[in-house]
């Protein structure tokens, strides 16, 4: 018998979908417009920074006056957008009380927005430092730069650089000691528990030929290094150089010697200890220990130019020749006190002036 099928019913009609929807253009313009915000709200910020850093620069140039200080410049410009200030100063020129003087052409500054403490400065055209009895002398070189940051320690963070320079004292100013050098650094740290460190390197020097520094260096190159720290850096304020070192000496502070040498031809004097401090009369005092590579020749220059006594530079040599070893080393004390230099018991002349 045949098996009866029981008939399938149609599916249901399925209903057309709808017909997709426009989408709202918001979606399309809003990152438009959130950049277009933030560009607005960043250059307001720009030019609020512009603002305050000529402001700035015109309260600290009036604060500059109010203590002595002479301060001029031809031009200044400010740019930068959007990213960093530049300031551009022209024929700047700043020169303290006592006759200490900076100039220059063109000095160009540089500061990221998101790191305003650190600026970066430049001389292209290089500079001019005019000493108060020596006269002016013209700096220039293939690298002129150098930078300024952490200005709330004491004392800020400042290091210069300097390669293949050229000095030049201007026509009627006494000589430089140095014509030429490869390489000249400054660096200035501040440190812990009210310390801060001086370094000053000097990398082949050709010296002037002339006095002293001829008969000693000959046309052999001259290098120097000055590596110390000084104690009570909080003290060091005044409003010039002499009134700072007043201060400072006056709350107890010394420099302490880590590294100092000269090596001028086959000459070398050099420290690795020793403490320094200044006078009530403004003259260095403390003591060095160091060694004197060739220490009699150079004695004797000083005799010859007049930098020495004879007798002075008789009596040194011959301290200095008895303590040489066999690499003709010798080890001394150098002592800066009650106004007079003197190399173990022998006088040599006055102390140094500090100011």
């Amino acid at each position: 018998m045949a098996r009866r099928t029981t008939p399938i019913p149609p599916a249901p009609p399925v209903p057309d979908p709808d017909p997709p929807r426009k989408r709202g253009r918001l979606g399309l313009y809003l990152p438009f417009a959130v950049a277009i915000l933030a560009a607005i709200a960043w250059s307001i910020f720009w030019l609020y920074l512009h603002r305050e850093t000529r402001l700035r620069l015109d309260a600290g140039a009036e604060s500059l006056r109010d203590a002595g200080y002479q301060v001029s410049g031809k031009e200044r410009r400010i740019t930068g957008y959007p990213f960093r200030l530049n300031v551009t100063l022209l024929d700047a020129n700043i020169r303290e009380p006592s006759g200490w003087a900076l100039t220059t052409p063109r000095l160009e500054t540089q500061a990221y927005v998101h790191g305003l403490g650190t600026w970066v400065l430049a001389a292209p055209d290089g500079f001019t430092f005019v000493r108060p009895i020596g006269g002016a002398v013209s700096v220039t070189g293939e690298l002129l730069h150098a930078s300024l940051s952490s200005l709330d320690k004491q004392p800020p963070s400042f290091s210069f650089e300097g390669k293949k320079l050229t000095f030049t004292p201007s026509p009627g100013a006494q000589p430089f000691a140095l014509t030429t050098a490869d390489k000249v650094e400054t660096h200035l740290r501040a440190g812990p528990d009210d310390q801060g460190a001086v370094l000053f390197r000097v990398d082949n020097g050709a010296a002037r030929l002339s006095g002293l520094f001829a008969r000693i260096a000959g046309d052999k190159p001259v290098s120097m290094i000055w590596d110390s720290t000084l104690s009570k850096m909080s003290a060091f304020k005044g409003d010039d150089w002499p009134s700072a070192v007043k201060a400072w000496s006056a709350a107890g502070g010394l420099m302490t010697v880590r590294q100092a040498g000269l090596t001028a031809g086959s000459a070398v004097v050099g420290s690795q200890s020793g403490s320094l401090g200044v006078g009530y009369d403004g003259l260095l005092s403390g003591s060095l220990a160091v060694t004197l590579r060739e220490a009699p020749q150079a004695l004797a220059a000083m005799a010859q130019t007049g930098v020495i006594a004879p007798e002075a530079a008789l009596a040194a040599a011959a301290v200095a020749a008895a303590r040489q070893g066999g690499n003709d080393v010798a080890q001394a004390t150098v002592t800066f006190q009650a106004g007079r230099t003197t190399l173990g018991p022998v006088a040599l002349g006055p102390a140094p002036r500090v100011y």
